[in-house]
């Protein structure tokens, strides 16, 4: 069998470092674990070229000796780092970077994601001897730890002798330990993970609440622990606490992601769009074997019938995506819809498990093993049977029969029924509304009551301010003033009746329970006491407003903050979240900082949910007519960010009618203005001409300058879309004109308006022109520290121009075009938002293809589909079409360059995108013409 081969990239004036990691590797080769490779193994009289490209693919492990003379080295970059990318990504080739000297490592974007060695990013060279050879010891024992067939082999046996580098499991609930009638899923779950299951990626667990997804998931990963997670580098849990998957509550991935995006060495985890961050952790997931658990996606996604179960979160579906097609390790997720967004990868990289009740005879056994008795043979299954296998609904069963009837079975027909639907959990509810009775006024209901508060663990310091003084009649009426001793007799007798998770040894003061236990007793006592319910929430309103600082500065500080609205909203007081809490604090006034300086979208859009009745058409009635205004206009905006254009096409429109009706011109102009620009992402060109005509209409009403100005070229831009340069061109110079009286320091049109102007002047052959505004407009941009999205979008300007010039006058040299078509986009990566970055990849795209790199023009035209087509945006799929039209052109693959353009053909028809016209007869001329 052959051993597997080491591949040491590194720069030759390095030769000493290389040698010295030699000497350490040397002694796993001597013991006949690998073959080291370097350039020195290339004879005389051998093309060292093919001898390197064949070393690399045969490579199972690749060092990069990172410094200053490896990242200036051309043949490197160029040649060596972009195959060992690609096979990392396809084939799973393990990389290890390792710092030699210090060097800007940092600003190579390709490194900055990766683990460096040694720990900590800390140069080789600036070590002890000592410290140097412990260093590469460690890294050698790394290798080793990858490729000694005894662990592969241990892999598949379940007995491993290394524990993962890093392993964060806190933030899953806590099950019982005892698990019935699963033995075909652990068994499914253990062939994922081993080796020969290594062809899945992810594995979806779906069932509705109380069926035991979770206790699976919990047992599997308890049997992992016992050896030492089988392999794993790093193991990763998250569960996405909720009350369910209704629509009225809303949750984001943003605290997940930002954590991951930490925890795994992210030296920013607030940078870029949503979908970038999740594409980022996926490559950080991807990095090492990791084993990633996330629990309860539910509240993530659509509700059933809408969109059917996609995920509503991009950051999220950018992880799940990535992982889908590539992943060294295992995602296991648990939820109670199928993910839309999986299913073309269901039967190849994904497999769907649905997990159905306990069969009778697993449902008895359970029973049995809590204590419960039967007469006759047989009734223990009956009993699984009238309560229909569900996993709660019999715990709850089990310790409700032994509280109640020592345990007879047989008395189970006391319990009344209820006329619930089976997917609302309708027999665990049962076994709810029994305890409700069986504890009507003791302190177990009063703490049961509690927990419908909340949507996650309930602290000890919430739970504090609830029970402290003065009485809140229906909530605390027999748990004030108890004693330290009843309270503790009244948590361990909610935990032996399964109502209350067993406690945290991380957090033993915190209470949790099932989400369907906060579910049943919140709607209780919400409906039952709405005064006790209302007091209760303003309570918690104060408290997570005390919890934050004043003016948090990361997301994870920002989290008491966005409770605070959630529970703001539920106390009536939803005017004072929004104005105290979620304007003042958590947008800071104008400087919007959760979004633009956090790049929290998808925690924003959650927090604003609550102020909505019924998200995203009926806003609270509390808030004030201008405020209804305001919160329709800022969901609207978050959605149209986030990708959800459909969604946000609602909100924006009833902005806009709420404006109107109140007069206020300004902000009527500005959400035409937002409406239009949604229906030209959407492609719906009749309408966005017909919003942006208002919104110039309603500007001219406003009397403001810059509204005249801005509406006016956003009238230019989808006249542009529509095919009619000219009158685009006129409405340009109208705007611009109007820029002069406003700012006569700064007469030319600039941000969103400047490239929008460019980009009709490109179409127009006027490149020098671009070229000149640009520049102006770029060093403006920066010196007054105008938005990410303002300078993206200049050196996007100035890419294409530089790019089309060198087309015209038939030169090779791309150098500028490639410089600021890459800070474009990884600027309008890091702007935040979707629907911005397909121009970016778009052009980027069509510079790889010139240039013959079809591999990578293909990566971003992959991109600007997935996101055009996941958000409806059709203008960038149509374009996204002729590009690879072109692409399939440059390879002669003419049957597919036809059905591209055909796709691309239909949008056009369908949209009225007539600005491609052109292009479009330009590339049926080239697919009549002879190859």
């Amino acid at each position: 069998m052959s051993r597997p081969t080491i591949f040491i990239s590194y720069s030759h004036n390095d030769e000493a470092w290389k040698d010295r990691l030699l000497t350490h590797l040397g002694v796993l080769e001597q013991q006949g674990l690998l073959d080291l490779w370097d350039d020195h193994r290339i004879g005389a009289g051998e093309d060292w070229y093919l001898k390197i490209q064949d070393a690399m693919t045969r490579a199972k492990v690749a060092f990069l000796l990172i410094s200053s003379d490896f990242l200036s080295s051309n043949f490197i970059l160029q040649e060596e780092v972009p195959r060992l990318l690609e096979l990392r990504e396809q084939e799973g080739l393990h990389l290890f970077p390792v710092l030699l000297r210090p060097c800007a490592w940092k600003v190579a974007l390709w490194v900055k994601p990766m683990q460096i060695r040694p720990q900590g990013a800390r140069p080789l060279s600036g070590g002890s001897e000592y410290q140097i050879d412990e260093d590469l010891a460690t890294v050698a024992e790394e290798v080793w730890e990858i490729l000694n067939p005894t662990v592969q082999q241990a892999v598949h046996t379940g007995y491993v002798a290394f524990k993962p580098e890093k392993i964060s499991l806190a933030k899953l609930p806590t099950t019982s330990k005892d698990l019935f009638g699963r033995e075909e899923q652990l068994k499914k779950l253990n062939a994922a993970w081993a080796e020969e299951g290594r062809k899945l990626n992810i594995v979806s667990l779906v069932a509705g609440g109380g069926v035991g997804k979770t206790a699976l998931v919990m047992k599997w990963l308890l049997n992992m622990s016992k050896d030492n997670f089988r392999g794993a580098k790093r193991v990763l849990g998250w569960s996405f606490y909720s009350q369910g998957a209704t629509e009225k509550r809303q949750t984001s991935a943003d605290p997940f992601i930002s954590f991951a995006l930490g925890w795994f060495g992210d030296p920013d985890p607030t940078r870029g769009s949503p979908w970038e961050k999740g594409e980022r952790l996926a490559e950080f997931v991807k990095q090492q074997r990791t084993l990633l658990i996330l629990d309860g996606l539910e509240p993530l996604q659509h509700p059933p019938g809408v969109m059917g179960g996609g995920l509503r979160d991009p950051g999220l579906q950018a992880l799940l995506r990535e992982l889908a097609f590539h992943n060294p390790g295992l995602c296991v997720i648990t939820t109670r819809l199928p993910v839309d967004d999986l299913t073309g990868f269901v039967g190849s990289s994904v497999e769907r498990v649905d997990l159905d009740n306990l069969s009778p005879v697993a449902g008895g056994i359970l029973l049995e093993k809590m204590g419960v008795k039967e007469e006759l043979p047989g009734e223990l299954k009956e009993a699984s049977q009238d309560f229909s296998g569900h996993a709660l609904a019999l715990n709850l069963l089990g310790s409700y029969l032994n509280l109640v009837d020592q345990g007879d079975v047989r008395q189970r027909g006391k319990i009344p029924p209820l006329n619930f639907e089976e997917e609302q959990g309708k027999y665990a509810r049962r076994m709810m509304a029994a305890y409700e009775v069986l504890f009507q006024g003791k302190p177990e209901l009063n703490i049961l009551y509690i927990m419908g508060l909340f949507d996650r663990p309930a602290e000890a310091g919430a739970l504090a301010v609830l029970l402290a003084e003065p009485l809140t009649p229906g909530l605390t009426d027999n748990i004030l003033n108890i004693s330290s001793q009843e309270w503790s007799l009244a948590v361990q007798t909610l935990r032996q009746a399964k109502l209350l998770a067993e406690a945290d040894p991380e957090e033993p003061d915190t209470l949790d329970c099932h989400p369907l236990v906060r579910e049943h007793f919140g709607e209780r006592m919400k409906n039952s006491d709405p005064e006790a319910w209302q007091e209760a929430h303003g309570r918690l309103f104060e408290y997570f407003q005390k919890a934050a600082k004043e003016f948090p500065d990361t997301l994870e500080e920002m989290v008491p903050l966005y409770r605070a609205v959630a529970h703001g909203c539920q106390a009536g007081r939803a005017q004072e979240a929004l104005v105290e809490v979620y304007i003042r604090r958590i947008l800071r006034g104008e400087d919007h900082y959760s979004w633009r300086k956090l790049g929290a979208f998808g925690a924003d859009l959650a927090a604003l949910a609550s102020f909505f009745d019924v998200p995203w058409r009926q806003t609270a009635v509390a808030l004030t007519l201008a405020d209804q205004a305001f919160v329709l206009g800022q969901a609207g905006f978050r959605l149209r960010a986030m990708g959800r254009l459909d969604e946000a096409a609602e909100p924006l429109q009833a902005a806009l009618d709420a404006a109107i009706q109140q007069q206020d011109w300004e902000n009527a102009a500005i959400a035409a203005a937002n409406l239009s620009q949604l229906h030209l992402a959407r492609g719906s060109l009749a309408e966005a001409l017909e919003a942006a005509n208002q919104a110039l209409d309603l500007a001219q009403r406003s009397e403001d300058l810059f509204q005249r100005m801005v509406r006016t070229a956003n009238v230019a831009a989808v006249l542009h879309q529509l095919g009619r340069p000219a009158e685009a061109e006129a409405l340009f110079r109208q705007a611009e004109e109007l820029q002069k009286q406003r700012q006569p320091e700064s007469p030319l049109l600039y941000s969103l308006r400047g490239f929008r102007y460019c980009d009709l002047l490109l179409d127009r052959g006027r490149l020098t022109e671009v070229l000149e505004r640009a520049e102006q407009t770029l060093e403006m941009s920066i010196k007054v520290s105008l938005s990410l999205l303002a300078i993206a979008l200049d050196h996007l300007s100035l890419g294409r121009g530089y790019f089309m010039q060198a087309l015209d006058e038939n030169r090779l040299d791309f150098t500028l075009a490639a410089s600021h078509l890459n800070k474009a986009v990884q600027g309008l990566r890091q702007a935040g938002t979707q629907h911005h970055l397909p121009r970016g990849l778009l052009a980027q795209a069509a510079l790889f293809r010139v240039t013959g790199d079809f591999h990578q023009a293909q990566r971003d035209l992959d991109e600007v589909l997935a996101l055009a087509e996941r958000s409806g945006m059709r203008l960038h799929e149509a374009d996204g079409h002729l590009e690879y039209a072109r692409l399939h052109l440059a390879q002669n693959a003419r049957d597919q360059a036809r059905e591209h353009l055909e796709k691309a053909k239909k949008i056009i028809t369908e949209t009225g995108y007539h600005r491609r016209d052109a292009e479009v007869a330009e590339l049926e001329e080239q697919l009549q013409e002879q190859p």
